[in-house]
This record gives structure tokens, sequence and C-alpha cells, in this order.
């Protein structure tokens, strides 16, 4: 942490340059899972208290077109990538990674050294670090046991200290601090990540729910619910319990969910009225970071509005009395009795995301503990990844290939090769 806090303040002040003496300006985290999703939510989250001095980008997905467009435009002499990536052999990672180095060796006329200052690496593999061209003076490293997905507040959140600076992310730290507290010492009765916890498997094991929406009326939390896909499903989506047993009921419910009140305009007709039954989190502060006339009251309003609705609804009999047609009255009745949750914070500050994070973190494993799975491995990410490696040859091969695979995977490879060929 003070390594890392020596590094930001180094950037952030101007005393850390490229290679050509010229200040840092522009900042790109290359990561993917837990190495993008935690840094690029914390980011925007916390966008209010960055150094707007500073630009921010982030790469993750494989596709040319996430690193062609994050750094269009940016000048190279100005511009720092983080690689983020414990063993610094992730596929994704490792190809966007090599695609940076060869664009700032463009720029420099294909001088290596120039590499050492502007590219850092978040990761535990010294040996690859160095073989990239990083100075492992430069590598900032973490527990080999922490899982990407809970790592926003080790160094995987460098980025996040760039950003907000270290004084911030000590807060958010601290955040964190005083929610696993909270978990370690509060009586279950009284227990928010514990109370959390029962309820996702209450309506998920007993009432059939499925989903769970996630529906942060603040636009800073716009990609938390993305965030909380993987924290949540990657956790806790398995079908074998601890001793290696089949599950005897559902896990993992899906989360997903959109700012309020955008989604009132989207999905919230099958929240209140459709077929299935969806639990709903609903996130609110009291006080705005960018107050605007009526704005916020207005935001606010809804919030406690959409949870009323969904507690009570609207009987044919409140319809009838407001001169509704027969005809229609039953298309305007809501049978309510669906249930949510408000979180309503006094502001979104740097601590208090800490403390939300954690509280859905220390929720994900309590669902594990019932249900008797494992909330920290992934295995079930490791089949498609080791059949790509075998495919990519396949379908990067000169020559015809082979195919073993089944027949329509083999006639996918074919297609893919003979439209790619027509180029």
């Amino acid at each position: 942490l003070d390594r890392m806090t020596e590094f930001a303040n180094r950037v952030r002040s101007g005393a850390w340059t490229g290679h050509t003496g010229k200040r840092i300006r522009n900042v790109i985290n290359i990561g993917i899972g837990g190495s993008d999703l935690g840094p690029v939510m914390a980011y925007e989250a916390l966008k209010h208290y960055s150094d707007r001095a500073l630009t921010f980008g982030f790469v993750s997905n494989v596709d040319g077109t996430d690193f062609a467009e994050a750094v269009l435009d940016l000048d190279p002499a100005e511009t720092l990538v983080i690689v983020a990536s414990k063993t610094f052999t992730t596929l994704e990672t490792m190809t966007n990674a090599q695609s940076a180095r060869a664009w700032l060796l463009e720029a420099f006329g294909g001088d290596v050294k120039a590499v050492a200052r502007h590219f850092v690496a978040v990761s535990t593999n010294a040996e690859e670090v160095a073989r990239f061209g990083i100075d492992t003076a430069n590598m900032f490293g973490f527990w080999d046991w922490v899982g990407g997905r809970y790592s926003m507040d080790s160094a995987i959140g460098l980025s996040t200290m760039l950003a907000i600076g270290p004084e911030n992310f000590r807060a958010m730290l601290d955040g964190f601090h005083q929610m696993d507290e909270h978990f370690r010492t509060a009586p279950f009765e009284r227990n928010l990540p514990v109370l959390l916890g029962l309820l996702a498997v209450w309506y998920n094991d007993f009432f059939g729910a499925q989903t769970v929406a996630v529906l942060p009326y603040e636009q800073y939390l716009r990609r938390f619910p993305a965030y909380l896909q993987q924290l949540t499903m990657e956790s806790n989506g398995k079908h074998v319990t601890l001793d290696g047993g089949r599950v005897v009921c559902d896990t993992a419910p899906i989360y997903w969910g959109e700012p309020g009140t955008n989604g009132q305009h989207s999905f919230y007709q099958l929240i209140h009225q459709g077929t299935r039954l969806i639990p709903c989190d609903f996130i609110a502060f009291a006080q705005a970071l960018n107050p605007l006339g009526r704005h916020h009251d207005i935001l606010l309003a809804n919030v406690f509005a959409q949870s009323e609705a969904l507690a009570f609804g609207k009987t044919s009999e409140q319809v009838k009395a407001e001169g509704t047609p027969d005809w229609l009255v039953p298309h305007r009745v809501f049978d309510g009795n669906r249930p949510s949750n408000t979180i309503l914070a006094e502001r979104l500050t740097p601590e208090t995301l800490g403390t939300l994070v954690a509280l859905y973190e220390h929720s994900v494993f309590t669902q594990g503990v019932i249900w008797q799975i494992d909330s920290f491995d992934q295995w079930g990410v490791e089949l498609g990844k080791v059949l790509a490696q075998r495919i990519i040859s396949e379908v990067a091969s000169t020559s015809a290939p082979t195919l073993g695979h089944d027949s329509s995977t083999n006639a996918l490879i074919r297609r893919f090769r003979a439209l790619r060929a027509r180029a």
C-alpha cells in the first residue's frame, strides 16, 4: 500500500514522466474479470473525486476494437499502461498488453527502454513481468490466493488510487474494514450481510426467484450491477458441494440491473406486472454529489415510489374508484407483495463505496456457506479456455486443419475461415 501511494503521488504530481520527459496524462488499465470489472466500477463510482487532469481508459476484451478505441487520439508519450494479471499469462490480458507494447514502441522508433517508463504491472510473476520489459521495481504484487473478483481493494486497485488519490483510496479501504468488522461481530439478527444473504437464499430456493435486480439510483454507480454479476455468479454459480456431492437446490440467482430512473422506462414493467418474482435492491443516497435544481428530490421520490408500488400494488377496487373502464381494469392492477430492499446512505463517498462492496462480498459468502459450496473457486471458466487454445491454432492455420470437434463447431470454423479468406 505504501509503494502504491508513493507511485501514485509521483504520477499525480508530474514527478513521474514518460520516456521523452512528458508528464503522464492518460492511464490505461489492461485486465479482465476482476482485474477490470472492479477498477472500472470503482473509477466510475468515484469519478466525482478523481483528478480530471488525468484521463482513464480500461481495456479487457480481446476484441481488437476495445484496445483500438481506448488509445484512439492518445499520445503514447503521455500514456501510462497498467497491466493487471496475477499470473501475467492470462490470454486476453497479455494479448492486449503486447498490442499496447507494439503501439508504444512504434511511437518511439522501437526503443525498448521506453517500456519501463510507460508500463507498470500488477502481478505476482516477476519473471514474466521482467521478460515483458517492465522494471520489477514497478510491479505491485498481492497474495496469490486473492481471487480477482475480491481484489479491487488490493494492488488491482492501482488505477483507482491514481484516479482518486491515496487518501481517498485509504478511505475506501476503511469502508471495507468497517463492514468486515460489522459482519464479524454483529449478531445475526442485525448483521446486514447475513440478512442480505439469507433473503437471497429465501427468495431463490423457496419462492423460485431466479434473478435479483440491483437498481442504483445514482448515475455514478452505473457499472455496479455489472461488477456484482461477477462477484455473485462466478462465486456461487456451482452445482457441486464442498464434499464433491451435487447440490440439492438452486444456487446463485442471476444478478442484473441498470441505474434508475432509466430502468423504469425499460424493464420495470416486467418487475411490476410480469409473471416472474424478481427481488430488487434499490441503492440511493440522501445527498447529491452534483446538486441541480429539483433533480435529486425527483430521483429519490422515484426510489420510494417504486418500493412502495412493489410492496403494496394496486387493487381492482382502487383502479375502479378512479373511474377506469371495466375492460381496462385488469390491465391496471398491480398484485404487489413483491420484495425489495432499499439501501439509503448519506452520500456516495470512497468510504461508502467500500462499505457497499464489502456488504455484497460477505452476503455472497453467507449464501455459499448455506449452500455448502466453495465461493472462491471458478472451475466453470476453464473448459472454454482450454478449447479456445486448441481452436486458435485451427483458425489461424495457413492450411486446412484436420478438425475433430462436433459437427456444429467444425462447420463454424470452416465457415469462418472461408469468410476471412474473402477479405
